[in-house]
């Protein structure tokens, strides 16, 4: 191994824990999105406000995120952001204290929770893009770093229903899910004291020499740019809707407004869990052929694949149903869980086609990138309202086929290099 190669191990390893921490924390808002129903009484759009305020928070610090990294540098982004994640998480525990029990508190710890994912994703994708040399090679090991995300967001979805058990109104508790909080405390204090004696290097983007000219307008010049950001917006929706509302579907009982199958929060987490498995999976391979395979070719794979699985999840016979864990579960329902396995290399691939070519403006266009993740916040209650003015989760899909739609445009014509003006 040269020595180069060498010296890239403990950067890579580090961002590897980074991309779990940020899944963990994130996925958390899918139980607790079932408790706080239950608890406080609230429709499907609210009880989507935790993740709301989890990504509002990426729309107000994208953009500083991006700058703090040509301000303070990677390694130390990394570590103000873990800081920031503990005290959120922390008002997330606080929340369920008997002397507490406040939605709003809740909220709180979930917005301050996002400053810290925002913060840590706009670190990780252009780290471990620029230690993979950009084009096949970044994205490969954007994919691996997404195999880790996976595999935490697997762990905290199925290990969250697990403390549920069942969905009791009135008596599920934001309490039951302490050691998932407890857990996420403690990661945050050891990859901070990790991070804080580990040696990060930063990439060569990132240097005074690179900053000349205008970093913060400059990456806009770039069409191929600026319809990426369209597409991460809508691809947020994409990723955490389907795991979400098949949750919401599977625990809301029969006879709600919204009709479900009133199964167990602990099935429901299992199958729901069986979504970010796939996407580890997806990631998995993702990583092996992404060497050798563009990502334009990946996206536009995927993408159509995904319309497919909305589409079969949407419209199949409600008839046919699969014995999980003694629940009769339509098999039309396991398309929208199968999509993991085709969403799980969307974002590696749709930010390695966004920043191709834009040199010392990747750390800015990150920063955006990370903005853009707000549309989680809209597009995923957007999803609840539609199905609590439809009176059908399954119709609520439509808006992830639009979103799939667009994100096969890109992959087929708007992720082209094309600068709108000429650049400096």
């Amino acid at each position: 191994m040269s020595k180069s190669k060498s010296m890239n191990i403990i950067p890579i390893v580090m961002m590897f824990l980074l991309f779990a921490m940020i899944a963990f924390v994130t996925n958390l808002c899918n139980p607790m999105g079932v408790i706080v129903k239950s608890q406080f009484h609230l429709s499907n759009f609210e009880a989507q406000l935790g993740n709301l305020a989890n990504f509002i928070a990426y729309l107000v610090m994208g953009i500083p995120a991006g700058l703090l990294l040509k301000k303070i540098g990677y390694k130390n982004t990394a570590l103000l952001a873990i800081a920031i994640g503990f005290v959120g998480v922390f008002l997330e525990y606080m929340s369920g204290w008997d002397s507490v029990q406040s939605f709003w508190v809740y909220l709180l710890g979930a917005f301050i929770a996002g400053f810290c994912m925002c913060m840590l994703n706009t670190v990780v994708n252009p780290m471990l893009n620029t230690i993979g040399g950009g084009g096949n090679k970044g994205n490969q090991l954007v994919q691996f770093g997404g195999v880790c995300n996976s595999l935490a967001a697997t762990a905290v979805t199925i290990f969250g229903g697990a403390l549920i058990g069942d969905v009791v109104a009135g008596k599920t508790s934001i309490k039951d899910v302490t050691p998932a909080l407890m857990i996420a405390l403690a990661i945050f204090a050891v990859v901070f004291v990790v991070l804080l004696i580990a040696r990060i290097p930063e990439p060569a983007t990132n240097t005074k020499e690179s900053n000349a000219g205008n970093t913060t307008t400059g990456a806009f010049k770039y069409r191929h740019f600026c319809l990426g950001l369209v597409a991460i917006f809508l691809y947020m929706g994409v990723e955490v809707g389907f795991p979400t509302y098949v949750n919401q579907y599977l625990t809301t009982t029969p006879n709600d407004t919204t009709p479900g199958l009133g199964v167990s929060a602990a099935i429901a987490g299992a199958i729901a869990g069986v979504y970010w498995l796939l996407m580890l999976c997806g990631r998995f391979i993702g990583g092996i052929i992404s060497g050798k395979v563009s990502s334009r070719t990946q996206i536009t794979v995927v993408s159509t694949m995904v319309i497919l699985c909305t589409l079969v999840g949407m419209f199949g016979p409600e008839g046919v149903t699969v014995n999980i864990q003694g629940a009769q579960i339509p098999v039309h329902i396991l398309a929208f869980i199968a999509a993991g396995l085709f969403t799980s290399v969307m974002w590696g691939g749709i930010f390695n086609m966004a920043v191709e070519g834009l040199g010392k403006y990747t750390e800015f266009a990150s920063g955006m990138f990370m903005t853009m993740v707000f549309g989680g916040a809209l597009l995923v209650p957007l999803q609840g309202l539609i199905a609590d003015y439809t009176g059908s989760f399954m119709t609520s899909y439509v808006l992830i086929l639009v979103c799939a739609a667009y994100i096969l445009f890109y992959a087929l014509v708007g992720s082209r290099v094309k600068k709108t003006t000429e650049t400096e």
